[in-house]
């Protein structure tokens, strides 16, 4: 029996097509379960959209569309976009589904007759891009402390969740599992600055709109955005608050990981869980907040200007390029930053220099002294023990780096076989060899590149699915497996190598800046 690992992101809010720092999270989780799928889990991952609320029904009014026509219309830009980027998801889900919405709305009823949910009438200060209230200390200077926008004075009657109930109970497991949150930073921001204050508790339903799911007992309410996005997680799986749930849900839930933005934190870390608590179920192993890609130094927002698309990025430069810029250039913890010239110094040192140059110049000597042939590698020589080493040492030291989700770490590690590999070409001077006769040697050393090649590409599948590919068939092996790296021999004697292709092209920075910005 295979280990399960159940991944997710945050869905997505159908309020438009979604920019670059929104396609962030989707490859990042995508690199996570292409992982886990590597190392030999059973995976399942999922994402898709949120579709409901406030904002929705004001967007598809402006475009004069009823709601469900608009959301259909952006959940397809958004899978769309999630195929350009390559990723791998198992299911994607929309919360406009009559599955979903049939479970929430018995979800909302179960916990407003144990008690955790009551009415009540809800007084503050609403910021509707957001669909959050907030108490006149959490506003920053009359705005929304989470989006900067105005927010604007609403009372209305109102469903409430009592947070309060399993604050106690929240804090108490948040401290016993050291690893619930990640990175720490978020987690000490969640115990001190909402749990210790005091949880007030949760406005859960709306009556100012109509597109929602319907409370059951009460039409006039509508189930309010959080019951019914964060139960997506569950829902899907085929959870069941009425009965017994499918053997989906007992396989894979609890949630091994659950990926999102560090602007949803509180809502993943607090609401979900004492959600869960109240339904006595299990909670998430563990839920990681990720920075944000910052255009420049500001946050994307098309009030700003500074929107960039992935699928226009990805017709300029390539998928795996913008792949590795969005995985190798973001922190662990820290926002990272997207520009244009920086993108185009990756491609040309990183891709087309230390990996494609590599590539390129291997294949091109075993066809000019070998006609392609792989000889056996008879010959070696102490200087050939240390390449041997880093690739043989590379997949603990990924597997270490990959456990804390460091991926950018984890793609460094990757790249470290390619400047070694590089570095014994200068070495070991195959053109030397030749010259000389020396062909057993220059064999020797053809092997041990090519396969430190091959080697990378198996580990680079996570981060670079389309590159490694490229590499594996100009290599013209099937052997791309994880169990065929514990030795250095998985390249077949007699295999002739297809020819080679370059993997990236070096971009000219100043013709391609003035590309991009016209």
């Amino acid at each position: 029996m295979k280990e399960k690992f159940y991944i997710t992101t945050a869905i997505t809010y159908t309020s438009g097509k979604p920019h670059i720092g929104n396609t962030y999270e989707i490859v990042l989780a995508d690199a996570i379960a292409r992982y886990k799928r590597l190392m030999g889990y059973d995976v399942y991952f999922q994402t898709g959209t949120d579709e409901h609320g406030e904002k929705i029904e004001q967007k598809a009014k402006e475009k004069g569309k009823k709601p469900q026509e608009f959301v259909d219309e952006v959940a397809l830009e958004v899978r769309r976009i999630w195929d350009v980027m390559n990723t791998s998801y198992d299911k994607f889900i929309r919360t406009s589904s009559p599955s979903h919405k049939n479970q929430v709305a018995k979800i909302f009823k179960r916990l407003y007759e144990q008690g955790d949910i009551y009415k009540g009438e809800y007084e503050g200060l609403y910021c509707t891009p957001c669909e959050s209230f907030f108490t006149e200390t959490q506003v920053v200077d009359s705005k929304c402390p989470d989006c900067g926008r105005e927010v604007h004075k609403m009372k209305e009657e109102a469903y409430f969740l009592k947070l309060s109930n399993y604050s106690k109970q929240l804090e108490e497991y948040i401290e016993k599992h050291p690893d619930f949150i990640e990175p720490m930073s978020r987690k000490n921001e969640i115990i001190n600055n909402f749990i210790k204050p005091g949880l007030q508790d949760l406005c859960v339903s709306r009556t100012s709109f109509d597109w929602g799911i319907p409370v059951e007992f009460d039409p006039g309410h509508i189930v309010y955005v959080w019951i019914d996005a964060l139960s997506n997680y569950i829902t899907f799986l085929g959870y069941n608050v009425e009965g017994e749930s499918t053997e989906e849900f007992k396989k894979y839930w609890p949630a091994d990981l659950h990926l999102i933005g560090k602007d949803i934190l509180r809502f993943h870390t607090i609401y979900w869980p004492i959600m869960l608590m109240a339904l006595d179920l299990p909670l998430p192993k563990k839920i990681f907040g990720h920075p944000w890609l910052l255009m420049g130094n500001d946050k994307m927002s098309k009030s700003k200007g500074n929107i960039i698309y992935a699928d226009d990025l990805v017709s300029s430069f390539g998928v795996d390029a913008i792949r590795y810029y969005l995985l190798h250039e973001i922190p662990f913890a820290n926002d990272g930053t997207f520009t244009y010239e920086l993108l185009i110094e990756r491609v040309n040192s990183d891709l087309a220099n230390i990996l494609g140059n590599l590539v390129n110049r291997t294949i091109s000597m075993s066809k000019k002294y070998f006609d392609g042939e792989i000889k056996e590698p008879n010959q070696k020589e102490p200087i050939d023990e240390e390449l041997i080493s880093i690739a043989l040492n590379a997949p603990k030291k990924i597997e270490a780096k990959m456990k804390e989700y460091r991926i950018a770490d984890a793609i460094d590690e990757i790249f470290e076989i390619f400047k070694r590999s590089n570095k014994y070409i200068d070495e070991t001077l195959p053109w030397i060899l030749a010259k000389e006769g020396k062909e057993e040697r220059l064999a020797t050393v053809l092997y041990n590149l090519l396969e430190s090649i091959r080697i990378g590409a198996i580990l680079l599948q996570p981060f670079l699915p389309e590159t490694s590919d490229a590499i594996f068939k100009q290599l013209n092996t099937e052997n791309r497996f994880i169990e065929s790296i514990n030795d250095f021999n998985g390249l077949d004697i007699g295999i002739i190598l297809n020819d080679p292709t370059p993997l990236f092209i070096r971009i000219d920075k100043e013709s391609k800046m003035k590309e991009m910005c016209k």
